[in-house]
């Protein structure tokens, strides 16, 4: 199918705060969607506020809210990139970080391994790490997870590991440095199942960040950690 987005249209498709810097673009910052995500900001965003100033360009791609990273929500991602990175002229050197919380911090770490541009780092709040556990984890979510991968061809559990952290370690880019933040009180994605676990493994080829948020529910970052969110965000920015 051809593609049919292009910068007049971008705004269905995608937050972007390009309008706003002022600059040359110093670097490219994804967010994604929780599950169920479908905000639409034609407004702005406090976090695309803060990256204008900065000179980066802060997108949040519109996919769907089921997505749970497959290669449609994967493709769709790189699609939204390739109409920004024309338009600007971007360099393919330019640093992209990719980041989310909950079901977009899963995908925030599943994306750098299949995107078009390798993004140079990755900082996920609180994410689902092992998907087929997810799968039993709560009522709720079987019928997100399959309606994400119903169309893989081969057995369920493939496609499953296909965009699970913790069983893409070993193919995950090493140019790619992943930093993980999680509540040590979530209730809704269990830090021992799947941050400390993913951690664990990812420590032992390669150096991982892993900050526990103390007393804090889903994705609740206090704000000392919002801002050290921020900040190891920026710090991939060259």
């Amino acid at each position: 199918m051809e593609k049919i987005i292009n910068y007049e249209n971008l705004s269905y498709f995608a937050y972007s705060n390009d309008k706003e810097i002022k600059g040359e673009i110093k670097g490219v910052v994804l967010e994604f969607f929780g599950l169920g995500g479908m905000s639409m900001y034609p407004e702005g965003t406090s976090m695309g506020h803060a990256f204008a100033e900065h000179n980066v360009l802060f997108v949040i791609p519109y996919t769907n809210p089921w997505g749970w990273m497959n290669m449609d929500e994967v493709n769709l991602t790189d699609e939204i990139l390739d109409v920004l990175f024309e338009k600007y002229k971007l360099s393919d050197n330019i640093s992209i970080v990719s980041s989310g919380g909950s079901m977009g911090g899963l995908a925030c770490i599943v994306y750098t391994k299949y995107a078009k541009r390798t993004p140079l780092g990755c900082v996920a709040n609180c994410p689902v790490c092992d998907l087929p556990y997810h799968f039993t984890e709560r009522v709720d979510l079987p019928r997100t997870i399959y309606s994400a991968f119903y169309g893989y061809e081969g057995d369920f559990d493939s496609a499953l590991k296909s965009a699970s952290p913790l069983h893409l370690i070993d193919t995950l880019p090493k140019k790619t440095d992943y930093i993980i933040f999680h509540c040590d009180k979530d209730s809704a994605v269990n830090i021992n199942m799947h941050s400390e676990r993913f951690v664990n493994e990812l420590a032992k080829t390669r150096d991982v960040r892993f900050y526990i948020v103390k007393d804090r529910d889903h994705c609740d970052l206090d704000e000392e950690m919002k801002q050290r969110y921020f900040d190891e965000i920026l710090s991939f920015i060259r």
